[in-house]
């Protein structure tokens, strides 16, 4: 991909516009609403690859797209997504949260004009995640944006299976990986391995394609290790519980933590996007 660029899908969060009550202009981070709202037709709009954020109710929408090394672009759009509108070239305060965090770190969102932006206007924002927060899974809030007379208060997030396994968890070699299965450890027992079968999950899932997906919906299962959403194709039993992944390395890592970290792993039930 073009400068290495790693696409976060940005999940819609409530946005507050003038119409409604005014927003508040506090430092804190804005509130999450529930992922995935009637977002699906705005995402097939997202030019650079990220998902739509909605902004004011519908009235404006912005693409979220994230880098590797943690930059984050902000593209902002009309009510129609296929629409570019601008703003004042100004900087923007934001804030990111890491999930299950107590504390939102602040940075800056400075204006990036994109060609064909007017003089002193821009309609597109960049940033860098502080460095407490970069690598992580987080949300960001943007307590004061203001479009035309109008200020908002917008609010996005960057997926957990993303923004922690940026890279996903290296195959072990034929040999450490027969022996990670064949082993019983920690919470891995013999009637798990007996479960499981002889076959390790390389050759037991070969050729079932593999694929991160970081759009589940609240509820939806997803895999214990890059959270994304699981494959019903990929299972294995660990502590006589049936687990759902993404892809083979994902149930090596998991087997591995169950081995050596036992405290570490939940109920298969647990492992549902909220």
């Amino acid at each position: 991909m073009s400068r290495t660029l790693i696409v976060f899908a940005a999940v819609a969060f409530a946005v507050v516009g003038c119409t409604k009550p005014p927003a508040s202009t506090s430092t804190q981070p804005a509130p999450a609403r529930n992922p995935h709202d009637d977002h699906d037709d705005h995402a097939a709009s997202a030019a650079h690859g990220g998902a739509m954020v909605e902004i004011g109710q519908d009235l404006y929408h912005a693409e979220a797209v994230f880098e590797a090394d943690g930059t984050v672009h902000l593209y902002l759009l009309g009510k129609d997504a296929k629409q570019v509108i601008e703003i004042d070239a100004k900087a923007v305060e934001a804030f990111a949260k890491p999930d299950g965090g107590t504390s939102a770190f602040k940075f800056e969102l400075a204006p990036a004009p994109q060609s064909g932006d007017a003089e002193g206007k821009t309609s597109r924002l960049v940033g860098k995640l502080p460095a407490e927060v970069n690598g992580k899974p987080v949300g960001v809030s943007i307590p004061n944006l203001r479009v035309g007379a109008d200020r908002f208060r917008v609010g996005f997030h960057s997926p957990a299976a993303v923004a922690a396994h940026d890279v996903m968890p290296a195959k072990r070699t034929d040999t450490a990986a027969e022996k990670l299965f064949s082993t019983p450890g920690g919470l891995y027992t013999a009637a798990d391995i007996r479960a499981n079968g002889t076959k390790p999950p390389e050759e037991k899932y070969k050729g079932l394609k593999s694929k991160h997906d970081a759009t589940a919906k609240s509820g939806d299962p997803i895999c214990p290790i890059s959270e994304t959403l699981a494959n019903p194709q990929f299972t294995w039993v660990v502590g006589g519980k049936t687990y759902e992944f993404c892809c083979v390395p994902c149930i090596e890592e998991f087997v591995s933590t169950a081995k050596e970290k036992p405290q570490g792993i939940k109920q298969p039930e647990e492992y549902r996007k909220k």
